[in-house]
């Protein structure tokens, strides 16, 4: 076996040192989990989306949200969010979670204006707009690009058909 000089062994341990230095200050800086509250009596649940670390199922999560009585969704909405989510899943790049997260702002921005729409209805008429594009998308970018044609006026339907237009020229030749 050969041996490895003494002085190199020192920089090879200071190196090793240097490289650790640091790593708790990170640890220490990055939280679990960030997750945000609602105000009591808000009629939401606790929290205002999905953490990475949450283990609820997004379905549930959001069937929770629109739920008259907290903690007990509704069946049938929490079936048609499953199959919701689960026939976004290959249209976008995000996960099932970022989605659930997506679908919640957007919600909450529509009822801002004054154009509520549920969930699955949402990630349904997206997902459509998806498919007609022919590859995967961003959701979130999908999101606000629905917001943005609502807020101009524009209903739901005509909004989606908007989108489809436009997402649907992404890999038509010029």
């Amino acid at each position: 076996m050969r041996r490895v000089p003494a002085g190199l062994m020192g920089l090879l341990g200071l190196a090793a040192l240097l490289v650790g230095c640091g790593k708790e200050e990170e640890a220490e800086r990055e939280p679990e989990a960030v997750v945000a509250t609602q105000d009591e009596g808000s009629g939401l649940p606790e929290t205002a989306w999905l953490a990475p670390t949450d283990r609820t199922e997004p379905a549930l999560w959001l069937a929770r949200r629109v739920s008259v009585e907290a903690g007990k969704p509704d069946e049938a909405a929490l079936t048609g969010l499953r199959r919701a989510l689960g026939e976004a899943k290959p249209h976008f790049l995000e996960d099932q979670r970022m989605i659930a997260n997506r679908t919640a702002q957007l919600e909450t921005m529509l009822a801002e204006i004054g154009q509520p729409e549920d969930p699955a209805t949402l990630i349904a008429g997206l997902t459509r707009v998806a498919a007609a594009g022919g590859r995967r998308q961003l959701y979130g970018e999908m999101c606000q690009h629905y917001v943005t044609v609502r807020r101009a006026g524009l209903g739901r339907d005509e909004a989606l058909a908007r989108l489809v237009e436009r997402y649907g020229a992404q890999d038509r030749p010029r």
